[in-house]
């Protein structure tokens, strides 16, 4: 696990996305959902590819219902970006590395 890698709970929710300096992504997920499980290394992958430029996080869905549903999360795995603590973009289901950084390139590069 990278330290550009953090799990979300209601302790340092507000630090790590509210507070952050960096756009935040974050992984919506569960244990149960296989999708999520697929996810999971994929996330790990890009997120030390990204350091400097955006936060990785992951939030339990089963652990942290409140906050999933914060951010209105209907299906999992969903990753959402933020900027400033507002939600920027967010994409939602399983994408292979070579797409998911696709789509985060374009994103970053439009806020």
């Amino acid at each position: 696990m990278t330290n550009n890698l953090v799990h979300l709970n209601q302790e340092n929710f507000e630090k790590e996305i509210m507070k952050s300096e960096l756009p935040v992504i974050v992984d919506f997920w569960a244990e149960w959902c296989g999708p999520c499980r697929m996810m999971g290394p994929v996330f790990e992958q890009l997120s030390s590819e990204y350091e400097k430029k955006l936060k990785f996080a992951k939030l339990n869905t089963e652990e942290q219902p409140e906050l999933a549903g914060k951010f209105r999360i209907m299906g999992i795995p969903s990753l959402v970006i933020t900027k400033d603590g507002k939600e920027v973009d967010r994409i939602v289901g399983f994408a292979p590395a070579n797409v998911l950084r696709q789509k985060i390139d374009s994103i970053i590069g439009s806020i």
